[in-house]
């Protein structure tokens, strides 16, 4: 089991001087003790997660500030790019890096983040497919034909080149068929737990694995991350009482997830009819549901358990989400005793390795 830090929650519209500074000094953590890496998100138009737009720009910044760990977008939104584009910034993150790149990619979801192509979002899905396999070209040197501004066909090559040979990929999957596509070009897994159980995940992951056996590839080659909301503390009160209120406030602003979590009982809900005590209600109840089973929110203990069902389900990276507004210093503290549990898997793996 490998262990990453997570990106997404920033509030973007805050005025402070030290908006990534949790987004630095975690990557300097995790760098120092060994986390396999860091994941920054692409997010537009909204508070929630406007922290990074661009995930190339953060990327680099943390490229200056650490040495081992790998640079991960979590993820590209490729239909809203120019791949040109996408292969140029990232090829400079490699190098800045020291070759340490690699890039998930996602077709996009919401509606308003098409103002950049609104022609595209119709086709999202089939043009991520075939833009990741241009990105590829692109990083390996190789010319695609474009038409220039003269309306003349040219060979086009990006500089400058990567360090890197190729370009590791990911693709982010909820869909049986996207982890099947992904498993056809090669590509490893990031998902999440809030839309699906343990046991569509190890469903998943079994199809996963099928099709890159299927298309002529080590069935075990590929990686399955998973983002999970992440806290731990000693103390299991003191943790509920330090990330009930920014975890609701997340929920709020996911309402999907709200609904999701309560069931068929609120399945019709409109959240504009509710009132505040019925909202509160519904919060509450959704915070409990997620806290026992789709997140890493607890002591050492409870976690290394959730974190064992994990890895039963396939998974072979917890991507530990850790930014959603807890204060920064419990989050720090948090990091210490998340660092002891993988500290804790590896002593395991090597002991059942002898």
């Amino acid at each position: 089991m490998d262990f990453s830090l997570f990106y997404f929650s920033g509030n973007g519209s805050t005025v402070s001087r030290d908006k990534y500074r949790l987004l630095l000094d975690g990557a300097k953590f995790a760098d120092l003790n060994g986390f396999s890496a860091v994941w920054v998100p692409e997010r537009h138009f909204d508070a929630f997660g406007g922290l990074y737009p661009n995930p190339s720009v953060a990327g680099a910044a943390i490229a200056t500030v650490t040495e081992r760990i790998q640079i991960r977008s979590g993820s590209v939104v490729i239909p809203l790019q120019n791949p040109l584009r996408v292969a140029e910034e990232w090829s400079m993150v490699d190098n800045l890096s020291n070759g340490r790149v690699s890039l998930s990619f996602a077709p996009g979801w919401h509606p308003n983040d098409f103002v950049f192509y609104p022609e595209k979002f119709e086709n999202k899905k089939e043009i991520m497919w075939r833009d990741i396999e241009v990105i590829r070209q692109l990083w390996r040197g190789e010319a695609i034909a474009l038409q220039n501004g003269a309306n003349k066909t040219i060979s086009v090559r990006t500089f400058p080149r990567p360090l890197q040979p190729e370009i590791p990929i990911w693709i982010t999957a909820l869909s049986d068929q996207t982890f099947i596509d992904s498993g056809k070009i090669g590509a490893n897994i990031l998902t999440s737990p809030l839309y699906q159980s343990l046991d569509d995940i190890l469903r998943k992951v079994s199809l996963y694995r099928q099709s890159l056996e299927k298309h002529g590839r080590d069935p075990n080659s590929g990686k399955v991350a998973l983002m999970v909301h992440t806290f731990i503390g000693e103390n299991l009160d003191l943790v509920r009482q330090r990330v009930k209120t920014p975890f609701k406030n997340y929920l709020k602003t996911h309402f999907d997830l709200v609904v999701k979590s309560a069931g068929d009982l609120w399945a019709s809900v409109d959240p504009e009819k509710l009132t505040p005590r019925d909202l509160e209600d519904l919060l509450d109840f959704s915070f409990e549901t997620y806290l026992n089973g789709k997140v890493l929110i607890g002591t050492p203990e409870t976690c290394k358990q959730k974190i064992d069902l994990l890895q039963q389900a396939g998974v072979d990276d917890v991507a530990a989400l850790i930014d959603f507004g807890v204060e920064f210093d419990w989050v720090m503290e948090s990091l210490h005793h998340l660092n002891q549990i993988k500290q804790d898997f590896v002593t395991s793996k090597s002991a059942i390795a002898v």
